[in-house]
């Protein structure tokens, strides 16, 4: 029997029926697009992406971390300052949990732009394996909730 490869928009309406269905927690930014779903008590952020991404992110507002800068004016601070001290206040989280998700094969990386800076952490998916994508989206619940 031949198996026929569908197009990737395909794979992620599947994989994306798949998930809703087994994770109902998931919402959507934009319709069709990415699904994701806060973890904890809303510091990480998980996120399974059209692009076969699987994201788990640690971030915070750069107003919140003016607003935590307790010496000097902070209004006087250009973005990368701030941004230094955004990974300052998200460095305790995410030290626990990048061993866990560095050896599980996610990638690190920084995002920041004027309003936010985010620590992610990317991998891999394969929507032609719906239940081992559902299985990732657990391992990833089950860790960042739990996280110590």
């Amino acid at each position: 029997m031949t198996t026929v490869a569908l197009p990737s928009w395909e794979r992620w309406e599947q994989t994306r029926s798949h998930l809703i269905a087994a994770v109902p927690q998931f919402y959507e930014f934009e319709p069709g697009g990415a699904l994701a779903l806060d973890l904890g008590d809303g510091d990480w952020l998980l996120e399974v992406r059209p692009d076969g991404k699987l994201l788990c992110q640690h971030g915070i507002d750069m107003d919140d971390v003016k607003s935590l800068m307790c010496d000097g004016t902070p209004e006087d601070l250009g973005t990368d300052e701030v941004a230094k001290q955004a990974k300052y206040f998200l460095g305790p989280v995410v030290s626990k949990m990048r061993p866990t998700l560095i050896k599980a094969g996610f990638v690190e990386q920084t995002d920041m732009n004027d309003d936010f800076v985010a620590i992610i952490f990317l991998k891999d998916i394969d929507f032609q394996r719906p239940d081992e994508v559902v299985a990732a989206v657990h391992w990833c619940q089950n860790l960042l909730k739990n996280r110590a």
